[in-house]
């Protein structure tokens, strides 16, 4: 293990025991540097790696201090993975993360995200209103619809590993031949809000599974049927 490694564990430790914590200035760089046996140049590199890690933020001029701490901020490298990795494998971890992130929204949700959630709805209907169909601005409402849907289930975490993921395989799913596909999807959205609406975790789940499984066969070029042959008109219930 190389000497900036070191300074990663130690200042980790340091933030695990409780020494250092959220908004807190490093101590001087010579001081940090004794305590954690370190050369000043190994301190700057592992220093310089926790920053790209998104743990510190170095601020010129005025020191370097732990950040937030944020779940979406520690989080966001598994968008860089995202890009590197297989849809087909990253839409069945974003099914799993996302059929339980309905559930608890549909637990969890207040007013403001439901009023959220139909703005992105209404902006999906704008985009497909459009001739010809705007599909970057539809791709940008469908990502709106589903962020608001892991805020609303009330866990940060399970939020933060959706944006990372589900971001990243919604703006590369689509294919303007795949006939019907959009038109499916406001659909299948407005039948997911309806469930999170009713406050029903079961149906939400449902809803949020079907609809996704239905892209994973858009994606493939699956034969498998679509929500829309199986989903129940949006006000049955």
């Amino acid at each position: 293990m190389s000497r900036s490694e070191d300074v990663v564990d130690g200042i980790k430790q340091m933030i695990l025991d409780g020494l250092l914590g959220p908004g807190d200035r490093l101590p001087a760089e010579k001081e940090l540097a004794g305590t954690l046996g370190v050369s000043r140049g190994s301190l700057r590199e592992g220093v310089r790696a926790l920053g790209t890690l998104g743990i510190l933020d170095s601020r010129h001029g005025d020191g370097t201090y732990v950040t937030t701490l944020d779940p979406a901020r520690l989080l966001a490298p598994v968008s860089f993975v995202a890009d590197l990795q297989h849809d087909a494998e990253f839409h069945a971890v974003r099914r799993l993360l996302e059929t339980e992130a309905a559930g608890l929204a549909a637990l969890h949700i207040d007013d403001e995200d439901v009023q959220l959630a139909r703005a992105a709805l209404d902006e999906s209907a704008r985009a497909l209103s459009a001739d010809p169909l705007d599909h970057d601005r539809l791709a940008a409402a469908d990502v709106a619809f589903h962020a608001v849907i892991a805020s609303a289930s009330g866990n940060s975490v399970l939020a933060a590993l959706i944006d990372g993921i589900a971001g990243r395989t919604s703006r590369r799913r689509r294919s303007p031949h795949d006939d019907g596909l959009e038109d499916r999807t406001f659909v299948e959205h407005e039948a997911i809000l309806a469930a999170i609406v009713a406050r029903d975790p079961d149906r939400a789940r449902l809803r949020m599974a079907t609809h996704l499984l239905s892209l994973e066969d858009a994606l493939t070029g699956s034969d498998v049927a679509t929500a829309d042959s199986v989903a129940e008109p949006v006000n049955a219930r």
